[in-house]
């Protein structure tokens, strides 16, 4: 990949926010080795939770994919304040991790996460491609409607 990762959040509008401070009894991320570890995202905007409910009752698809795409974003934001503000420093994202409040007869928390791995794999290149989780869950801290976490891959 020739053009950097800021010029690919740029050419799609897309500004990273201020890495969002932890809710709780945890840290943002832990550097551990080569490792980044990203805590669990919601979806933010504008610092304020962007969507809330479950899949398949109270959000679709669609908008799941959004606040799916918010939390890689997020991640983003996350990753870049840990590597002193250059993400150039990101070998490979490893795995992404997520949750998605489900109705019990909701089954598309694939397509949901795919809102998050689309923009990472966009992004990042071959760098963003990465194994992945897709859970379905009962429900998320403050009714979010996903919640996803990263391991990164740093130099």
């Amino acid at each position: 990949m020739t053009d950097s990762v800021e010029s690919r959040l740029a050419a799609r509008n897309i500004v990273l926010p201020d890495a969002a401070p932890p809710a709780a009894n945890y840290v943002p991320y832990v550097v551990s080795g080569s490792l980044l570890f990203v805590s669990g995202q919601l979806p933010l905007e504008n610092g304020a939770l962007a969507v809330k409910g479950l899949l398949g009752r109270d959000v679709d698809v669609a908008a799941g994919q959004c606040a799916a795409e918010l939390c890689a974003i997020n991640i983003l934001a996350q990753a870049k304040a840990a590597l002193g503000g250059d993400l150039e420093r990101i070998v490979r994202v490893v795995k992404l991790g997520g949750f998605v409040a489900s109705d019990p007869a909701f089954t598309d928390q694939h397509l949901v996460v795919n809102g998050a791995s689309n923009l990472i794999a966009d992004l990042l290149g071959d760098r963003g491609k990465h194994a992945r989780a897709a859970v379905g869950t009962a429900c998320l801290p403050l009714n979010a409607a996903v919640e996803i976490d990263a391991v990164i891959e740093v130099r």
